[in-house]
């Protein structure tokens, strides 16, 4: 059986299999005692610190420009995530060149999950990049990612199925896939995630906006 470590406390822990077989790829985030704790930090005695998904406080957008100044300083940088997995979400992305902000965007979704807001971050993220122009998008979702670049055309060649099975989340798969080739100036890239990269880190914080703002 496969373990977890979860990225509130740090408790190693586990998940009933049919659990898991529900949603293929997903990689649970938290344990079950925070989960139930909720953002909030449960019931009775002071509440936690609000997390990232990294398990650091969460920050502002204005936080990350003060704290971080390392990686690529040009491109789309996208995140998203549910709190619970599956819960309530949100995503962002932002469109810098040079270290300058050119546009961004972030959104909240109240019954969602980790890959659905990566996905949805992949497509807004595009969207921010001018017809014609030349940009890379960058997600630290792996699954995303190669769902995109790698996976999405076999799928769309098996009248849009996995030799497995169905394919998670095909709305937004497809729309994702779709924004991407018919954009060959667009190259999406994987990216790591919170290894203190300056924009990675500051789609993380749209992306998180919606717990800052209690939504």
């Amino acid at each position: 059986m496969a373990r977890y470590t979860c990225q509130e406390c740090g408790t190693s822990f586990t998940l009933p299999q049919h659990l898991l077989d529900r949603y293929p790829g997903w990689a649970p985030r938290q344990c079950n005692g925070c989960r139930a704790r909720g953002p909030g930090g449960g019931t009775g005695g002071a509440a936690r610190p609000r997390r990232s998904r990294s398990g650091r406080d969460l920050m502002t957008t204005t936080e990350v420009l003060r704290e971080f100044s390392g990686g690529p300083d040009t491109g789309v940088f996208t995140d998203g995530g549910a709190v619970p997995n599956p819960g309530p979400g949100g995503w962002g992305a932002v469109y810098v060149a040079t270290g300058e902000i050119l546009a961004e965007a972030f959104g909240h979704d109240p019954a969602t999950t980790n890959n659905r807001m990566e996905l949805t971050a992949l497509i807004e993220g595009a969207a921010l990049v001018p017809a014609g122009v030349f940009a890379t998008v960058y997600t630290d979702s792996r699954l995303a990612s190669q769902t995109v670049n790698e996976w999405a055309a076999g799928w769309e060649v098996r009248g849009w199925r996995r030799r497995q099975g169905r394919v998670e989340n095909l709305d937004l798969v497809k729309t994702a896939y779709y924004a991407f080739r018919r954009r060959p100036e667009l190259e999406l890239r994987w990216i790591a995630a919170h290894s203190g990269y300056r924009w990675n880190e500051y789609a993380d914080a749209l992306a998180s906006r919606w717990r800052l703002e209690g939504s």
